[in-house]
């Protein structure tokens, strides 16, 4: 037996640390090129081994967690994140901060995937509210990185404060031991064939490259918008990454509100309700000629953003829950991709189209996630939601 409330506050801890590995980097990487005097390709290539590493991270999870639980994988990898904080805050070598940046992402694909297949195994009542739940401390964790960085600057140096971070990291790797969690749910061994079939299963992969759009017009968000704002609409540094923060603070004060509304409402019109959300804010961002407008398409993009991935990760939960762990890996991998190419398209498009062009692609990209939802609910209507098997 296990404590529900204890166990979803586990979870919590480590969403919260995957908030801050996710900008972790985004934070530090001005610092970190003037201190290795890095050039742009060296700060690209450093950039981009936090996305593999969380890849690596979401494609492990899965089955370790079905086969072997969740503590001691969640409290390994809080120790990984805990010593990545201490490697990017002290090395005096490239090499071992590149090493740091890897096992940081690997640390926090593991604690993204294991913490939101453990609120799905424990929420049978109410996936995707739990879900919204969990998905509000991604964001006190996204927003709290910078603020804090930005609070202790005056008085502290960077190297102490993310030293102090990665020491509270300690406190959550101690929570998680003294916590009991579920049992295995695949104990007697994880059937291999199974793992496989998921693989090759028609309505995982539909859901899977739903969150592949999603996850790619998130990262497009994040990490263009500011370039978008300066060059298009010559907004400061400073208004570009307030506005991209308002962007942040709306999907997460959504997610408060999301858990409620999803008693009242399908998650097909939950849904449904994102599109038109995404799409407003997408054609807001699009036509925008003030600072003032694309702060609203910016706010209203984040909102529409908020329930997708928590409502498709619950479905899946639901359909898949004897493999939840390995269906969530699969699903969290494809989302990855999707986030890793959709960003690198938006840079060749930008290279020889100016950045202007970046609504589009997520305009183009939100089309493609509208029609996999309509054949995903087609196919998953009649069967699902509370049902806990699908031969497709």
């Amino acid at each position: 037996m296990y404590n529900r409330r204890r166990v979803f506050a586990a979870a919590c801890g480590g969403m919260f640390l995957f908030g801050i590995v996710m900008i972790s980097l985004g934070s530090l990487l001005p610092a970190l090129t003037s201190k290795f005097a890095l050039s742009e390709v060296a700060a690209g290539s450093l950039a981009s081994l936090l996305p593999f590493g969380i890849l690596a991270g979401s494609l492990v999870f899965g089955p370790v967690v079905d086969r072997y639980g969740y503590k001691m994988l969640l409290v390994v990898c809080t120790l990984l994140v805990f010593l990545s904080l201490e490697g990017i805050a002290f090395t005096q070598a490239f090499l071992l901060l590149q090493a740091s940046v890897f096992v940081i992402g690997f640390g926090g694909g593991v604690l993204n995937g294991a913490t939101n297949a453990l609120v799905a195994d424990i929420s049978a009542n109410g996936r995707s509210a739990g879900l919204s739940l969990l998905g509000v401390f991604f964001g006190i964790g996204a927003l709290g990185m910078p603020a804090v960085l930005g609070l202790l600057s005056r008085t502290v140096t960077r190297e102490t404060t993310i030293a102090g971070i990665g020491v509270a990291v300690l406190l959550v790797a101690l929570f998680f031991l003294t916590t009991r969690f579920p049992s295995p749910k695949q104990a007697q061994g994880f059937p291999l064939s199974k793992g496989i079939s998921l693989v090759r299963n028609p309505t995982l992969l539909l859901f899977g490259f739903i969150l592949f759009f999603e996850s790619g017009m998130e990262g497009m968000v994040n990490n263009w918008t500011t370039t978008f704002l300066q060059r298009e609409l010559d907004a400061s540094a400073e208004n570009a990454l307030f506005a991209l923060s308002c962007s942040v603070a709306g999907l997460t004060i959504a997610r408060l509100f999301l858990g409620r509304l999803l008693k009242t409402f399908s998650m097909w019109s939950a849904l449904f309700v994102s599109i038109g959300l995404i799409l407003i804010g997408g054609v807001l961002l699009l036509s925008a000629s003030t600072y003032a407008a694309a702060l609203v398409a910016l706010v209203l993009l984040g909102i529409g953003f908020a329930a997708v991935f928590p409502v498709i990760l619950g479905a899946i939960g639901d359909i898949y829950a004897g493999f939840s762990g390995t269906a969530f890996s699969i699903a969290l991998v494809i989302a990855l991709v999707g986030n890793m190419m959709l960003n690198y398209l938006v840079g060749i498009i930008a290279q020889l189209h100016g950045i202007g062009s970046f609504p589009v692609i997520v305009l183009a990209s939100l089309g493609i996630m509208f029609l996999l939802m309509l054949a995903a609910r087609q196919k998953v209507s009649p069967m699902h939601a509370h049902s806990h098997a699908i031969e497709d």
